[in-house]
């Protein structure tokens, strides 16, 4: 069943007894990190059934919006070093 990006929802939980979280997921990029991730770090990520991750709590991170000052010095530098923006970028 194909899901719309609408229903591609992302569902994070986590309490402050425990030091996991648990990610629940059908964002397909998402999903491809958590599996390559789980990979290379398996007793840190785990799966825990289809489309959920255990993963250290630590790794749930809510930050600052980048300015609009930031966010175009951080593109004059990737042009300097010859970055291009994906080409499945979209604003």
């Amino acid at each position: 069943m194909k899901l719309s990006k609408y229903e591609q929802e992302t569902i994070i939980l986590y309490n402050q007894a425990e030091l996991t979280a648990s990610v629940y997921t059908h964002d397909p990029k998402l999903l491809e990190k958590l599996a390559r991730l789980s990979e290379k770090y398996p007793q840190q990520i785990q799966p825990d059934g289809p489309n959920r991750y255990i993963v250290p709590k630590g790794c749930v991170l809510v930050r600052e919006p980048y300015s609009e000052e930031r966010r175009k010095a951080a593109s004059a530098r990737a042009k300097m070093a010859g970055c291009a923006p994906p080409r499945n970028f979209k604003k």
